[in-house]
């Protein structure tokens, strides 16, 4: 004889006698603001099923409409012009692609998230967004990096494998450790020697010579980004790891990523914006922004510019006095013209892991609904 189904149980309450009883013939441990919390998270997880028909079904109009809008404009036969076009198809130089395909370069960034236990539920979603941002950037990136997620788990690794039902396993060109950000170094110098490791490029082409390219693949450091450390990063280095905060905590744990690396005997340094920047804030952004940041200068070699395009407007930056930036390096793309990942893409049919916004949604075009929250920032 089989058993009864048991009720849900979220939290240690349960959930049916929650929904079934007023809040005043509870047990009084949980406060209001938890009971609300849980029945949002009961009606969230009641409605899974129904949001993924009605994603499948949005899907299916979108390639009817598709389809439809190709079958009214094909001709039914093509002229003789058109024939020979599209064997012989026009070639202007002056053009620019937008389906370039993005170049692995040899650096690495490790963002390390081993602070898991310092954080609140709220901060831990705005993390867990953070990190897929952190991906889709440079996902798309011209220049892209080797990405490495360290001491991934607890808390954002059960965030990962439930509320964004296990969508990072589909992700190319990252990985998730569990062990340390240490552990991350190692694999990250082993990568980049391989033939995969990446070529010389973007703002890396500085580097012609074969000796210089030589020189590079045995200087290469390893950096814990921090805005605490006394050192300001002036460029990034070919077959170099820089290491980035991976916490959202509101500034309750001041320099804690200093101390750690300290501990560790780490060489720390900061991003250059107060080189370049004007700030009415402080210089602590998120994980995603510090990352964005490094993407566009590996594209632009240019810090002032990445900082414009990045730092977010709420925080007041302008550039100082005197700075100029420059708009691209030669024969580099822009950050408005789409990047085609092919084969190191997330998916080789291109598809984009849909991103969580801070409410723990996931939109449907791959865009997050809303931004991060204000103040949810980390350590660069």
């Amino acid at each position: 004889m089989s058993s009864p189904e048991e009720p849900p149980v979220h939290g240690g309450v349960n959930l049916e006698q929650l929904s079934n009883s007023p809040p005043e013939q509870l047990d009084p441990p949980l406060s209001k603001n938890k009971l609300k919390k849980l029945m949002r998270d009961r009606k969230w997880e009641e409605g899974r099923e129904k949001r993924r028909e009605l994603r499948k079904i949005k899907a299916k109009e979108r390639k009817a409409r598709k389809r439809a809008a190709r079958d009214s404009n094909a001709p039914s036969e093509p002229t003789s012009e058109k024939r020979k076009a599209s064997v012989e198809p026009e070639v202007n130089p002056g053009k620019k692609s937008k389906h370039l395909k993005s170049v692995q370069v040899p650096v690495s960034f490790v963002i390390d998230c081993d602070f898991d236990e310092l954080m609140r539920d709220g901060e831990r979603t705005s993390l867990a967004s953070q990190v897929t941002r952190s991906y889709s950037e440079n996902h798309k990136a011209p220049f892209r990096s080797h990405l490495f997620i360290s001491s991934f788990g607890g808390n954002l690794k059960q965030r990962f494998d439930t509320v964004l039902s296990a969508s990072h396993h589909n992700w190319k060109g990252v990985k998730f450790l569990e062990s340390d950000f240490e552990s991350a170094m190692s694999q990250a110098a082993e990568v980049m020697k391989t033939d995969g490791g990446g070529r010389l490029a973007g703002a890396f082409g500085k580097y012609e010579t074969k000796e210089e390219a030589e020189a590079t693949s045995t200087s290469g450091e390893v950096v814990y980004l921090t805005s605490d450390s006394p050192e300001t990063l002036t460029e990034l280095k070919p077959y170099s790891t820089y290491i980035i905060g991976g916490i959202v905590d509101k500034n309750r744990h001041k320099g804690i990523c200093y101390k750690r690396a300290l501990n560790r005997g780490m060489k720390t340094a900061k991003l250059p914006i107060g080189d370049y920047m004007k700030m009415t804030s402080r210089f602590v952004l998120a994980t995603n922004h510090v990352v964005e940041i490094m993407l566009r200068w590996l594209e632009l070699g240019d810090w002032g510019k990445a900082f414009i395009e990045v730092i977010p407007q709420r925080k007041g930056g302008v550039l100082r006095d005197g700075i100029a930036v420059l708009d691209k390096l030669p024969g580099t793309t822009t950050q408005d013209e789409e990047v085609d990942e092919g084969a190191s893409g997330q998916n080789q049919e291109g598809e984009v892991t849909p991103l969580e916004n801070d409410a723990g949604e996931v939109s449907e075009k791959g865009l997050p609904r809303e931004g991060l929250e204000p103040n949810a920032e980390s350590q660069p």
